[in-house]
C-alpha cells in the first residue's frame, strides 16, 4: 500500500462505507455489485485529490483501476484537478487521453459525474465531437452515461448542439440510470434555452421513459408539469 492509499484510509469511516453500500447498489444483481467502499466523504476525497496533483501517471493509474471505489474516485478527480491546472494543449490533451483508457473502471454514476464533464466536455469544446455518438450507442452503461455527462459542459458554455441528438437516440434505452442523466441533461438545456427544450418535449414527452420525462421538467411551473405527466399538452 503507497502513501496515498494509507492517507486515503485516515478519512475511512465504516458507518459511511455501510451507508454508500446500499447508495450506490452494490447487492447482486444491481449495477454496482460487487463494489467495495471504505467510507470516504466526498470533501475529504477532493481535499486529498488536490494535495495530490502532481501525483505520477502509474500511480494515477493504479489507483483508478483499484477494487477500492474510492480509491478510482480519488485517481479520477486528480486526473480533472491535473487537466484544471494543466499550463498546455500538450498536457490536457495527455490528461484525456489517459482518461480514454479507464472507461472500463468508471463504473459507477459518481466517478462518471465527477470527472467526465471536466475531462471530455472540455477537451471536446472547441473540438469534433464524433466520438460522442460512438460511445452514446455503446453497449456499456456507463460508456454511455460518460457520452451524455460530457453535454454538462457543453450546456454550461451555452452549447446545446449536441444534447437533444444524443437524447433522441438514448429514448429507447431500457436503463433507469440512463433514463435519469437524459432527463438531467434536458432539465439543464432547458434553463439555457426553454423553447428548445419545449420542442423536443413535445415531439417525445408522450414516448420517453417516464423517468427521463419527469426529471425534464422538474422545474417547470407546476400546472405545466401536470399537463406534461398526463399527457394533455
Amino acid at each position: 500500500m503507497n502513501k496515498i492509499q494509507m492517507d486515503l484510509r485516515k478519512h475511512a469511516d465504516v458507518k459511511v462505507a455501510e451507508k454508500n453500500q446500499y447508495f450506490f447498489k452494490t447487492g447482486k444483481g444491481e449495477y454496482g455489485y460487487g463494489d467495495i467502499f471504505i467510507g470516504v466523504r466526498s470533501a475529504d476525497l477532493r481535499k486529498l485529490a488536490k494535495n495530490n496533483i502532481t501525483l505520477g501517471v502509474r500511480v494515477i493509474k493504479s489507483l483508478i483501476k483499484s477494487k477500492v471505489h474510492e480509491e478510482r474516485a480519488l485517481g479520477l478527480l486528480i486526473l480533472v484537478y491535473k487537466y484544471e491546472k494543466a499550463k498546455s494543449e500538450e498536457e490536457r490533451e495527455k490528461v484525456y487521453k489517459i482518461y480514454l483508457t479507464m472507461f472500463k473502471y468508471i463504473n459507477n454514476w459518481d466517478l462518471v459525474d465527477c470527472s467526465s464533464p471536466y475531462i471530455v466536455g472540455t477537451y471536446l469544446l472547441n473540438r469534433d465531437r464524433k466520438i460522442l455518438y460512438t460511445w452514446v450507442k455503446s453497449d456499456h452503461l456507463w460508456t454511455k452515461r460518460i457520452a451524455m455527462v460530457a453535454n454538462w459542459w457543453f450546456i454550461r458554455k451555452g452549447d446545446l448542439r449536441e444534447v437533444f441528438k444524443m437524447a433522441e437516440l438514448l429514448l429507447n434505452d431500457e436503463h433507469d440510470l440512463i433514463h435519469k442523466v437524459v432527463g438531467w441533461m434536458l432539465r439543464e438545456a432547458g434553463k439555457k434555452d426553454l423553447k428548445k427544450l419545449e420542442f423536443f418535449l413535445k415531439k417525445h414527452y408522450k414516448s420517453m421513459p417516464r423517468t427521463m420525462l419527469r426529471y425534464s421538467i422538474e422545474k417547470f411551473p407546476e400546472p405545466l408539469r401536470q399537463k406534461y405527466l398526463k399527457g394533455i399538452i
